[in-house]
């Protein structure tokens, strides 16, 4: 119904929250895709790399002149397939300057395979195309915390300071029935926070024993090691997770909503949550819905 009003961005916001996805869902999603010209998206999304290669020719054969979303589709479509330099040599290809979604459409997959020289390129020209977008910054931050560079992490968080630039704080929401709960990262505001605090430690313990390893570069670098973890088990959505466990029944599903884009360490930990409570775990972060279920993720890792 969305498609065929036009309104692709509705369409995919019910599509993410569908619990079960079937032939039927996903060609009803790729036709409107395609009836609202977003045939690239489409492909984008489902990994068509070749197909949607394809469809960018067939538009300048058709002397249809790609435009920047155009370009930023392709290049997001390429990033997701790992495929950076080509990605870089489109961009450098262009008959027009790149504007910042086509940047941050390379930043973000050069911080998911960790390529920090790339990165570093998409960075400088969103900088000056958007000097004071914070989420750029804290991306490439990210990006050099992976990596363990942390004097460029310290004068990045120096410069962000200096210019008056505040990473929002992250705050998550957690709803189920007529009850809506919020907590703030290292909460101690919410009623429940010591019961909260107490679950916390109790998922830890199975998180460790069901594999999971604790990604430290999601912390601040001049911390203990004991004290990092400590500090990722009080991010905003775990607090959020465990009073879900704590007050809903066994095998319901979890639905929650964070302001920021969810961190490596969290999303791997939702993952083995969801497995080590046979739950659905549905999170709407600031880039997208991710299902957790049976220790994967919809996102395949990409957001």
């Amino acid at each position: 119904m969305y498609t065929r009003c036009g309104v692709v961005q509705e369409a995919r916001l019910v599509f993410e929250k569908m619990v079960e996805r079937n032939v039927i869902s996903w060609n009803s999603m790729l036709s409107g895709y395609t009836q609202n010209g977003q045939v690239l998206s489409a492909c984008s999304h489902a990994g068509l790399v070749n197909e949607g290669r394809q469809c960018f020719d067939e538009m300048q054969k058709l002397s249809v002149a790609p435009e920047a979303k155009h370009y930023a589709c392709v290049v997001d479509m390429l990033g997701r397939a790992g495929k950076l330099q080509e990605a870089l040599d489109l961009i450098k290809q262009m008959p027009f300057p790149p504007n910042d979604a086509v940047w941050g459409a390379l930043l973000l997959a050069c911080k998911i395979h960790g390529n920090k020289e790339l990165g570093q390129i998409a960075a400088d020209k969103l900088f000056e195309l958007q000097p004071g977008h914070t989420g750029y910054y804290v991306l490439m931050s990210n990006i050099y915390a992976a990596s363990q560079r942390w004097g460029e992490v310290g004068n990045l968080r120096q410069y962000m300071k200096n210019k008056g630039m505040k990473k929002p704080a992250a705050f998550s929401v957690i709803e189920f029935g007529e009850e809506i709960h919020g907590f703030h990262t290292a909460d101690r505001e919410h009623p429940y926070w010591e019961e909260v605090y107490r679950e916390v430690e109790i998922l830890a313990v199975k998180l460790k024993m069901a594999g999971h390893v604790p990604d430290l570069s999601c912390t601040l670098h001049d911390m203990e090691e004991e004290d990092k973890e400590l500090a990722l088990n009080l991010h905003s959505e775990k607090l959020a997770v465990a009073f879900g466990i704590m007050r809903t029944e066994s095998g319901m599903t979890i639905y929650l909503t964070k302001n920021l884009r969810v961190c490596n360490d969290c999303h791997s930990a939702l993952k083995f949550l969801s497995h080590i409570f046979d739950r659905e775990i549905v999170v709407r972060d600031g880039n997208r819905f991710h299902h957790f279920k049976g220790g994967v993720c919809s996102c395949n890792d990409y957001w």
